[in-house]
């Protein structure tokens, strides 16, 4: 089963980013993010399309990385909890978690060789974000460890996004 993934922001979504719900919208959607449970748009488009639909000033975008730090954290730490107590297996078998048994070894691999740290990068990284979560919910890692570094790699790679969309709006003014 392939996710569905969009290249823009889907309409219905582009409406709650914009009604007084917005801010609480965003944090949903980051926790979704977080527990790896995002169908319906790339993560690299969530904190731009807010800051487009929301407001980019540099107190708004503070405010909104903030917020999509906060929710990718608390969605990596169920998630965390979930692998912790249920085990590698019954995630793998679960249809909404998106990695295959393969993949998932090869991050097993990169946990063992960079032990918690990889954590941290890997939130930074595209396209394997998150997915060292069920090596560190799987091992030894204090819980408190975990949400440190899932938080530290979170704010890397949303301050990263949020720069770019910034940047990319002061060159083209």
């Amino acid at each position: 089963m392939v996710p569905l993934q969009l290249t823009e922001t889907p309409p219905w979504l582009e409406s709650l980013f914009t009604s007084e719900l917005g801010l609480a919208v965003l944090f949903g959607i980051c926790v979704l993010e977080g527990a790896m449970l995002l169908r319906f748009m790339p993560s690299e488009l969530v904190v731009p399309s807010a800051l487009a639909l929301i407001g980019s000033s540099i107190p708004t975008a503070v405010m909104i990385v903030a917020l999509a730090v906060v929710g990718t954290t608390v969605g990596q730490l169920l998630l965390f909890g979930l692998v912790r107590r249920a085990g590698r297996e019954y995630v793998l078998r679960k249809r909404w978690f998106p990695v295959t048994e393969s993949r998932l070894e090869r991050f097993d691999g990169w946990f063992d060789r960079w032990g918690s740290l990889a954590v941290a990068a890997s939130n930074t990284m595209l396209f394997v974000r998150g997915l060292l979560t069920v090596p560190a919910g799987l091992s030894e890692m204090d819980g408190r460890s975990f949400l440190v570094l899932s938080a530290v790699g979170s704010l890397s790679f949303q301050s990263i996004l949020a720069g770019l969309y910034l940047l990319g709006g002061y060159l083209l003014v």
